[in-house]
């Protein structure tokens, strides 16, 4: 697998389109930092690091709108590529939706969103987009 990030994200959209209540992904510290992000900005229920064997997984527990049952991820958009980095200085720092949805960046503190980059004054690799 050549970008285990891309693959993170792809599991998640298909288990939002398809309504799964939990999905499983394997883990790393990268995922398991771009979860906790997630989490915290409450785009996802809950997750859980399982550790076993051969590998340790993240459970994510998906967020849905109690009445209408729509997803609280419309869309998640992988930015930076294995074949394409995309990195940004803090006065370039990208705006998703006007503020309304959050970039997800890797930066030389660990990883954050934009506004946490912002009001640190750092850039970084832009990893992925969410609204």
């Amino acid at each position: 697998m050549t970008d285990p990030i891309a693959d993170y994200l792809t599991r998640v959209r298909n288990a939002y389109l398809a309504g799964h209540k939990i999905v499983e992904i394997p883990a790393s510290k990268m995922k398991a930092e771009i979860t906790r992000i997630l989490h915290e900005k409450g785009y996802i229920l809950s997750y859980k690091v399982v550790e076993g064997t051969p590998y340790n997984t993240i459970k994510i527990a998906l967020k849905y709108h109690p009445e209408t049952k729509k997803a609280a991820v419309k869309k998640i958009q992988r930015i930076s590529t294995p074949g394409l980095r995309k990195y940004v200085g803090v006065e370039d720092m990208p705006r998703v939706l006007n503020g309304l949805g959050i970039a997800i960046l890797s930066t030389s503190k660990g990883v954050m969103s934009d506004k946490e980059a912002r009001d640190l004054n750092i850039g970084g690799e832009v990893i992925c987009y969410v609204y």
